[in-house]
């Protein structure tokens, strides 16, 4: 570096991490929001995020974990980044970016125990519309609900909203919630088998009036991608 550059010469924006986290509950896709305790836009309701600690994250992944673990009390299986928002009109405090994840996570409670927040709760995306939300999340939300739909078509990443060890039933519902119409038990069945994500273990529950097998997913195995959209 230079011995004349001088970094304070710059005006930094301000830059966060913030993370859309989805479950499947109840027959319906849901979000998971945290309400906020200070301004701006104290009592609203924002994504789950922050600012990058310098001492502590190695990454914005780890930022990303790090702020859904202390304002929502979760850990996801799953987590990639969407897309990255700026603009000088975002925040009241300023220009701004934010570097935005979404994250997928089998239903369960929430909670917080962090200042900075007040609540953290479940909302149908459906229902969005009716809740008051802070800076740009609702569109930040909507884009990431259009992604996941996009990529449920050609990968298997809706497994990561179930529990630990699930039915092909059961993947087949929360697919179908995700996307929004149904498919083909058959056609799930072929991309289980060909993904090679999956443990098919010696234990079958009972649904439905019959036995169903149960499936995991194998510990650090990638997503597979398929050349063709999952058919309806």
């Amino acid at each position: 570096m230079p011995s004349n550059y001088d970094m304070t010469q710059f005006k930094n924006p301000l830059f966060t991490v913030d993370s859309v986290l989805f479950t499947v509950q109840d027959g319906a896709l849901k979000v998971l929001m945290v309400k906020r305790a200070n301004a701006p836009f104290s009592g609203f309701w924002g994504l789950p995020g922050g600012f990058v600690d310098l001492e502590l994250d190695v990454s914005t992944d780890a930022t990303a974990l790090r702020k859904l673990q202390e304002k929502t009390n979760v850990e996801p299986r799953y987590l990639e980044q969407l897309a990255t928002y700026s603009g000088g009109d975002r925040d009241p405090r300023g220009f701004s970016v934010t570097l935005v994840y979404y994250a997928l996570i089998a239903a369960q409670a929430v909670s917080s125990h962090i200042e900075t927040v007040d609540d953290a709760q479940w909302f149908e995306v459906d229902k969005l519309l009716s809740v008051s939300i802070a800076f740009d999340h609702l569109m930040i939300i909507q884009q990431a609900v259009i992604r996941l739909q996009q990529k449920t078509l050609y990968t298997m990443i809706p497994v990561f909203c179930l529990p630990e060890h699930f039915t092909v039933g059961q993947l087949k519902s929360v697919i179908e919630v995700i996307i929004d119409k149904p498919i083909q038990r058959k056609s799930l069945i072929r991309r289980i088998e060909s993904a090679d994500m999956f443990t098919c273990l010696d234990e079958k529950i009972q649904s439905g009036g019959r036995l169903a097998q149960l499936y995991k997913v194998k510990d650090n195995v990638d997503v597979v991608k398929f050349t063709r959209n999952l058919n309806s």
